[in-house]
């Protein structure tokens, strides 16, 4: 190359890694303001230190050991080389080489450090929990070693031993290269292939290579505890780990070594030749295979699937107990509940717990939200909105919460410009909520946060006039929707550019604001002005008079991500939720610490786990992470006006959490102690960590080993009710006093069926009591036939009565029906059926779902089913329904049938027998069109069946009380597989 072509690679090399670098450089000077904004840059410091030190330390060593092995490769190169054709072609590489060997050397050593170098980094984790390691105070049950070694050690180990293997191996295959083309190893030519001091380098580091197999069959030792059972689908050593490979992984570390020595021995001191370290390799490969494969083999076959069952029960124990603790479901209270009431109790109605089962569905009213409270077109409160409880008036509830936000996507063409996105559209404004369980006209009663018009438009709807929820600063300036980055500050507090909100009852004037909080990074000099110009590519923040010197810039503005920024080794919840506290509205979110290498613990892939019907509509997908550790350990808030976040241990108990808070220093977590209990007064047990833990209840709620083993009590999260495929029903927030518990709590509940069936097994709660966390189980009898979610949603929409009301809702396919969250609550020794029905206008734009209807069931879902307006109404006439009924008796070991009352054996008239055999005919042709398929016929047998259930209703009437023949009641509301054509879509909204 010529000079001009080495100046212009050089120039051109210079201008890139200054680019790089200055790209670098500006991240991680912005990072650190953001940090100091926060008061956490013992984070950023710790962190990049960290990360510097481990990407020097492994690059280094890696550098140094193979360039000291290719300069010692030089070194014993023979200094006398026989002629050859191979060697004179040889010599041409020996010339370009050897005049600049040491610069060769010291190119190969950087690149290849470097690349191990930037692996090193990114296991800063890793060295950060192996360096403040605490013990669990708990040891595992093979090797009763602390579990904290398999946390905190384990990781890095493994990492340091790949690293060792590596630098071997290339150590290998550098120095045989450079023998080679120096002499010391030829191909072709009378004598010795390899000189002896080539052979007692390569030996040696092979010898080397084989003395890190060792200590690799030693940590095998340990991570067959991590590893999966053959059978049942559980983790840890099982029969045959323990009894044949645990014994063959040490015999194979004693032959390595042994191995290792012959090769050293044998290459150099004895033979002096390659044929028996050869040899030994070869026996060393031979007994992996035998010792390490085909014996565990043998055990398994011809010891343990014999009596699989009964050979693995001791490790199916350890595997029930490692997952049940590594998962906090240890403690998981299980009380029988028979359900055996399937007629509504008198005090149904009265019942604090039904009164209080919500009916207004985070995700379906979120429009309704924003199209009644949003006063401009702008404003936005998010695809699902929250559910939290206050206590107004001395009564405490729960309500639909949200935050009204400004959705950048809706500004107009003109407002999309650069000075009104990031100057003047900064902030949203005020927490609007709603009581859960009331309504009216379909629409939410609004009881805070109203502006403009918007609040006399929700006074028509019983809406009250004033904030009852009081907030002293109303401002979201951090939130959800915080998308873009905020320029605040001006140096006039006369010249206010920021729109702060309309003018009370004037929707077309507003007022303005400037900020006054304590949030942003300064930007007022010139380089900061710069450095912002250049990492936004944006140069208004240089040439625009909007940025003065007065100026704030705030950017990672939406809560999840600052916490993320904060504490990186913390898995966030996917719900963050706005509560007011103390008059401010702060974002509350939940922290998880997690590990996978808990021994005998079941791994999970959290993404999976955490999945159903609502995930990405207004929550957040958790990352693909395979995990078997996971607590709830860190409550984060962050303040919506100032950006303020704070870390509050939740869990004091947790090592994870100890470790890293003592990786930085101490005080970045504060302690439990020192939670407001204005704000333990809004936590809540949080979905993730709940839908987790109840995935895990439907496996291992079974403790003994022959039981799990067969898996017959095993149940399932059910499907959303309308029967999507793959689509889990999301768990839902109460607030009630379930059985057993001694008063009304804020809890989160889910119920699961058997598996493989879909009648309901059980109900899982979760809830705080004395600021812990508590897991509760109301298990129904095995015998029991109460219809799971699907079955009870299929037979209430497909109830002769109501399907037509239902129908009507749809008024000639001009709206759509849209079925909210079914909740399952036991209540009066029976299990009442909630799902709120929702109307949307097909001929209206964005038109809102309004509540209109509320279905009820109670007992075993077919009997007692309402289509009522109110939720009080839909309980009042379940009562009236279990009066008219009478009491209903329960065959022993009943398969959900019950027996109606007679009266007396009076007989049937002419008129009610009539009209129930047609009724029967009527249900037989629905069943029979409906398995032909032929939607035609369907629709006709349906018109008949309404037609035919009229005159049933009106004969029974008109009979005075005469008891109805048992083959009269059965409808085809329980036989339909699917959802019948004619019957409204049920678009099933379920979680909350």
């Amino acid at each position: 190359m010529s000079r001009r072509g080495r100046v212009t690679v050089g120039v051109l090399v210079g201008v890139f890694l200054l680019f790089t670098l200055l790209g670098w450089g500006i991240d991680k000077y912005t990072d650190y303001l953001w940090f100091a904004e926060v008061d956490k840059t013992q984070v950023f410091t710790g962190i990049l230190l960290t990360r510097l030190l481990l990407f020097l330390a492994i690059g280094l060593a890696m550098a140094v050991i193979i360039a000291a092995n290719l300069y010692l490769a030089y070194r014993l190169r023979p200094l006398l080389r026989p002629h050859s054709a191979e060697q004179a072609t040889l010599e041409r590489y020996r010339m370009v080489i050897q005049p600049r060997l040491g610069t060769w050397i010291a190119v190969i050593g950087i690149v290849i450090g470097f690349f191990a170098g930037l692996s090193g980094q990114a296991r800063w984790k890793d060295w950060m929990l192996f360096r403040n390691s605490v013990p669990f105070g708990v040891k595992d049950p093979q090797f009763n070693v602390d579990v904290g070694f398999y946390v905190f050690d384990y990781p890095l180990l493994r990492y340091l031993l790949g690293v060792a293997f590596t630098a071997v191996v290339l150590s290998v295959i550098g120095a045989l290269a450079v023998h080679y083309i120096f002499g010391g190893v030829r191909l072709q030519g009378v004598g010795d292939r390899m000189t002896t001091a080539a052979r007692a380098h390569l030996t040696t580091l092979v010898a080397l290579f084989v003395l890190l197999k060792a200590v690799a069959y030693i940590l095998d030792r340990r991570a067959l505890l991590l590893e999966q059972h053959v059978s049942p689908d559980l983790y840890g050593a099982g029969y045959t780990d323990v009894n044949a490979l645990l014994p063959a992984k040490e015999i194979l570390a004693y032959i390595s070594i042994v191995v290792a020595i012959a090769i050293i021995v044998f290459s150099n001191a004895i033979m002096r030749n390659l044929v028996w370290p050869g040899v030994s390799l070869a026996l060393l490969a031979i007994s992996a295979v035998a010792i390490g494969g085909v014996y565990p083999l043998a055990v398994q076959n011809f010891q343990v699937k014999p009596s699989l069952a009964d050979k693995e029960a001791p490790y199916i124990s350890r595997s029930i107990a490692a997952t049940r603790a590594a998962f906090g479901i240890e403690g998981t209270q299980v009380t029988p509940y028979s359900a055996d009431s399937v007629v509504p109790p008198t005090d149904l109605a009265s019942n604090p717990s039904a009164q209080n089962v919500r009916v207004i569905d985070p995700q379906l009213v979120s429009e309704a939200f924003t199209q009644s409270q949003q006063v401009r077109g702008f404003y936005d409160f998010g695809p699902k909105l929250d559910v939290d409880r206050y206590e107004i008036d001395k009564k405490t509830q729960d309500y639909v919460v949200g935050v009204r936000e400004i959705n950048d996507q809706a500004l107009t063409t003109q407002q999309q410009n650069w000075l009104n996105r990031h100057t003047v559209f900064t902030h949203g404004y005020g927490l609007v909520a709603a009581p859960a369980n009331e309504s009216c006209g379909g629409l939410p009663v609004f009881v805070s946060g109203s502006l403009g018009t918007a609040g006399s438009q929700a006074a028509n709807c019983a809406s009250s006039s004033t904030d009852q929820i009081k907030v002293d600063q109303p401002r979201i300036y951090y939130g959800e929707q915080s998308t873009e980055y905020a320029i605040v500050g001006q140096e006039s507090a006369t010249k206010k550019t920021e729109f702060d909100r309309p003018q009370p009852n004037d929707s077309d004037a507003e007022q303005r604001y400037t900020y006054e909080g304590k949030g942003g990074v300064p930007i007022g000099s010139m380089f900061r002005r710069l450095v912002f110009a250049i990492k936004n590519t944006e140069s208004n923040f240089v040439l625009s008079d909007a940025v003065n010197k007065d100026s704030k810039l705030m950017y990672v503005r939406d809560p999840r991500s600052r916490v993320e920024k904060v504490a990186p080794f913390l898995t966030i919840d996917g719900d963050p939720y706005p509560a007011v506290v103390d008059g401010k509205i702060q974002w509350i979110l939940d922290g998880y610490t997690t590990a996978a290498t808990y021994p005998y613990a079941q791994r999970i892939n959290l993404a999976e786990e955490t999945r159903d019907e609502l995930t990405n509509q207004g929550t957040f997908a958790l990352a693909r992470d395979n995990i078997n550790y996971m607590r709830n350990s860190v409550k984060a808030t962050v303040d919506a006006y100032d950006g303020t976040v704070t870390l509050y241990e939740f869990d004091d108990q947790d090592p994870v959490l100890k470790a890293w808070n003592k990786a930085f220093g101490g005080d970045l977590i504060k302690p439990k102690s020192e939670i407001p209990q204005a704000l333990a007064d809004h936590f809540r047990y949080p979905a993730d960590m709940f839908k987790v833990q109840r995935n895990l209840l439907t496996r291992f709620h079974v403790t003994k080993p022959q039981d799990f083993f067969t898996g017959n009590d095993f149940w399932a999260v059910p499907n959303t009710p309308d029967g999507s495929e793959n689509s889990k029903q999301p768990p839902y927030y109460l607030n009630v006093q379930l059985p057993g518990q001694d008063s009304t709590r804020f809890q989160i509940t889910s119920a699961v069926t058997p598996s493989k069936r879909e009648n309901l097994a059980a109900l899982i709660s979760g809830s705080y009591v004395d600021g812990k966390p508590r897991l509760e189980v109301l298990e129904l009898p095995d015998e029991t036939a109460i219809p799971g979610p699907a079955q009870v949603h299929q037979r209430m929409t497909n109830n002769g009565t109501v399907r037509p009301e239902l129908n009507l809702l749809q008024t000639n396919n001009q709206a759509t029906v849209l079925f909210g969250n079914l909740i399952a609550l036991p209540v009066g020794k029976g299990m009442l059926y909630v799902e709120p029905v929702y109307v949307k206008s097909s001929q209206q734009t964005n038109a809102a779902p309004l509540l209109q209807k509320v279905l009820m069931s109670y007992g075993d879902g077919g009997k007692y089913v309402v289509l009522a307006n109110s939720l009080e109404e839909g309980l009042a006439a379940l009562v009236d329904q279990g009066k008219k009924q009478g009491p209903t008796t329960t065959t022993p070991g009943n398969t959900g049938t019950t027996t109606p009352p007679t009266t007396g054996g009076t007989a049937l008239t002419p008129q009610l027998a009539e009209a129930a055999t047609a009724l029967d005919k009527a249900i037989a042709e629905v069943k029979a069109a409906q398995q032909a398929g032929d939607f035609a016929r369907y629709g006709t047998a349906l018109q008949a069946l309404d037609t035919a259930m009229t005159n049933f209703e009106n004969a029974s009437k008109a009979a005075n009380g005469t008891v109805t023949p048992s083959t009269a009641p059965t409808t085809p509301a329980s036989t339909p597989a699917s959802t019948p054509p004619s019957a409204p879509a049920p678009s099933a909204s379920t979680g909350g």
